[in-house]
């Protein structure tokens, strides 16, 4: 042996991998014996082998990693689907996966925490509705809007709406962009069972009425009672309260509907935090 190769630094040899009943994987794991047949079952968390004979499975010690993973996972009450997306991923992007996950559930918080305080305000006996909204009034003019309508229940509603809107800004690119907020218009019930319908409407430059090829209207200039509402309480049926508070104004001060309510999204709504402002609840009035 030459000399420069005793003293060559050896690397060091790696622990062996041992098998690992399920039991005592479980035990290390911090998973039920119960949850690792669930993962078994679902391609999560397979074992190492398993007996074809008698069934017998083991796992591996280098798979407690995985395994502990998926434990605090689940910690965070993340649905199986998503523990799979992030131990699916690849180490750098597993970051960026559950940050996604984490601003859903901020923001189904934000909106739950909306409707507990909406409903423990009704609860106290204060009537719930215009005493936490603040109701204003505004003239909006004549305005030619791009329009689209269908029938469509709750449960699809914001997908669609979503899908409209980005169209109608593609299609006012022609006519020199869209010009002012886009609204909503809600010509009947949406909920579970009611189906509206809808109407997504889009202004654009009245001067370039003869250019348009697509469906237009005229949205008639009036008077409107409204209010201002954060992206938290946006989600139904939290909503529901500000539709109630301007209700509830418009009846107290003597005033009568004129048209469909409506949703005006006069800012950035897809970009916008929970406690951000971003949409109207407004109501015609006379």
């Amino acid at each position: 042996m030459r000399e420069d190769d005793r003293l060559a630094p050896r690397a060091s040899p790696q622990p062996p991998d041992r098998r690992l009943s399920p039991s005592g994987f479980s035990r290390r794991s911090l998973l039920s014996p119960k949850a690792l047949r669930l993962y078994d079952r679902l391609g999560l968390l397979a074992p190492a082998a398993v007996d074809r004979e008698n069934g017998y499975r083991s796992y591996r010690e280098s798979q407690l990693a995985t395994a502990r993973l998926i434990a605090r996972l689940r910690r965070l009450d993340m649905p199986l689907a998503q523990v799979a997306e992030v131990v699916g991923a690849a180490e750098a992007d597993r970051p960026r996966v559950l940050a996604a996950y984490w601003e859903t559930v901020e923001q189904r918080v934000a909106e739950q925490r909306e409707l507990v305080a909406y409903l423990q305000h009704r609860f106290s006996g204060r009537g719930g509705r215009s005493e936490m909204f603040e109701i204003e009034q505004r003239e909006v003019p004549e305005q030619l809007v791009l329009t689209e309508q269908r029938h469509i229940t709750v449960k699809d509603l914001q997908g669609w709406l979503e899908e409209t809107i980005g169209r109608h800004w593609r299609t006012a690119e022609a006519f020199g962009g869209v010009s002012g907020p886009v609204f909503v218009l809600y010509h009947g019930e949406v909920n579970e069972d009611g189906d509206g319908p809808v109407e997504v409407c889009a202004p654009i430059d009245p001067a370039r009425a003869d250019a348009v090829d697509v469906p237009t209207r005229r949205e008639p200039a009036h008077r409107e009672a409204y209010t201002r509402i954060r992206k938290a309480q946006v989600a139904f049926p939290q909503i529901l309260g500000a539709y109630d508070a301007v209700d509830a104004w418009i009846g107290a001060n003597g005033k009568t509907m004129a048209g469909s309510p409506r949703e005006v999204y006069f800012t950035d709504f897809m970009n916008a935090g929970p406690d951000d402002e971003v949409v109207d609840v407004a109501f015609p009035i006379e």
